[in-house]
C-alpha cells in the first residue's frame, strides 16, 4: 500500500471498532481498550458546530489508555471543519475523520452525513481545508452510495475527488444509504451489502488505503477480507460481543501474550471505574457499555440483570461490579477478585 503521506502511516488501520452514536463514549472506549491494545477506536460523531461552540472537554476529553484512537467530525463547512480538526488535534487524537456515511434525517438536515455523496466537490474541499489545518492524517467514512446515486462509477468518482484533495485512507460501509423512507436502523439492516464493489474499489486504487465496513461479525470474517482491503472495521458485533476483540492483538498483531479472561478485563477496567466514581461519573454511565462481556458463558443473564438493574441506582459504587461478578464464573474459576482493593 503507498499512502504517499508518512502522517498515515502512524496508525495502523488493519482492524478498528467503528464509530457509534450513544455507543462508542469515553467509558465504551476505555473498557474496549481492556481487550486489544492495538485496535484503533473511533469516538461518536461529533458536529463541528459543536466542537467550536460547545464544552470541548465534554465532548472530546479522553483517556490516555485510549490511544490510538480517532475523532470522527460531522459538518459541512470547511472552514468550520478545518477549526474542528485543530482543535481535535490539540486534544491529542491520532487521526481526524470525516464522517460522510451517517443517514439519519437529524445528520440530513444538518447537510452533513451521507447526504454528502452527492457533493463530492464540497467534501473534497472539506477535507483539502481539514489536511491544510493539521498534521494528523484526515480520513473519510462513507457508503457504496446514496439513493440512485449508487453506481460503481459514482462511488470511484466520489473517492478520486477526496483522494486529489489529500485523502489517503477511505473506510467505506458496503451498503448503500437510503436517505428517504428508511430510518438509520433499516439503513444498517435493509440495503443488500456490497462487499465486492469496496473489493474492486480496492483494485482501481493500489495507491489508497480502503477500509471495509458493514455486517462483519466475526475474525474469521475479518481475516477473508484482509486479503483484499488494507483494513477491517467492526461495529455492532465488537460492541454486543466484546469478548471476540480479546483475540485481535493475537490474530492480527502477531502478540505473543495469550488473549486476557473475561475476569481480567474486568479487573484491568476497575481502577477507571473507582476512579470516575470519584470524579461524579455515575456506575450505569459506565457498565451499561460491558453488559456483553459474558455473553454465551454461564451467569450471563444473571450479571446483565444485576447491572442493568442496580447500577443505574444513585450514590452505588463499584461493589455492584463485583457483585455482578460472582454470578459468572470464566474458566472455571471466579470472574474477578471480589475483594475491594
Amino acid at each position: 500500500m503507498d499512502v504517499n503521506s508518512s502522517k498515515y502511516a502512524q496508525v495502523d488501520r488493519h482492524f478498528s471498532v467503528a464509530p457509534m452514536m450513544e455507543w462508542t463514549d469515553r467509558h465504551c472506549r476505555v473498557f474496549l481498550r481492556q481487550l486489544t491494545a492495538h485496535a484503533l477506536l473511533y469516538t461518536e460523531m461529533v458536529t463541528s458546530g459543536a466542537v467550536v461552540h460547545g464544552d470541548r472537554e465534554r465532548l472530546l476529553g479522553f483517556d490516555a489508555c485510549e490511544h490510538p484512537v480517532a475523532l470522527q467530525i460531522g459538518g459541512s463547512d470547511p472552514r468550520e471543519l478545518a477549526e474542528a480538526a485543530r482543535i481535535g488535534a490539540d486534544f491529542g487524537y491520532d487521526e481526524i475523520n470525516l464522517n460522510v456515511g451517517c443517514p439519519s434525517d437529524r445528520v440530513q438536515s444538518g447537510r452533513f452525513g451521507a447526504c454528502l455523496m452527492a457533493e463530492p466537490e464540497l467534501v473534497a474541499g472539506s477535507v483539502a481545508a481539514m489536511a491544510e489545518a493539521v498534521s494528523l492524517p484526515v480520513t473519510v467514512k462513507c457508503r457504496i452510495g446514496i439513493d440512485d446515486q449508487d453506481s460503481e462509477a459514482d462511488l470511484d468518482r466520489f473517492v478520486r475527488a477526496v483522494a486529489d484533495a489529500g485523502c489517503r485512507t477511505v473506510v467505506v460501509h458496503a451498503r448503500k444509504a437510503w436517505l428517504q423512507g428508511l430510518s438509520p436502523k433499516q439503513n444498517r439492516e435493509v440495503p443488500p451489502l456490497d462487499y465486492g464493489r469496496v473489493h474492486r474499489l480496492k483494485q482501481a486504487h493500489p495507491e489508497l488505503e480502503i477500509v471495509i465496513n458493514g455486517g462483519i461479525v466475526t475474525l474469521d470474517d475479518a481475516e477473508a477480507h484482509l486479503a483484499r482491503v488494507d483494513g477491517v472495521m467492526l461495529g455492532r458485533a465488537a460492541y454486543h460481543t466484546p469478548y471476540l476483540l480479546a483475540e485481535v492483538d493475537r490474530r492480527f498483531y502477531g502478540a505473543a501474550s495469550p488473549a486476557p479472561t473475561r475476569g481480567e478485563v474486568l479487573e484491568r477496567f476497575l481502577p477507571y471505574v473507582e476512579r470516575k466514581l470519584g470524579e461524579g461519573v455515575r456506575l450505569h454511565q459506565m457498565t451499561r457499555h460491558i453488559l456483553g462481556l459474558f455473553q454465551g458463558q454461564p451467569g450471563a443473564r444473571a450479571f446483565r440483570r444485576h447491572l442493568s438493574e442496580r447500577a443505574c441506582r444513585p450514590g452505588v459504587g463499584a461493589d455492584v461490579l463485583r457483585e455482578a461478578a460472582r454470578l459468572v464464573t470464566d474458566a472455571g474459576r471466579s470472574a474477578i477478585r471480589v475483594a475491594a482493593e
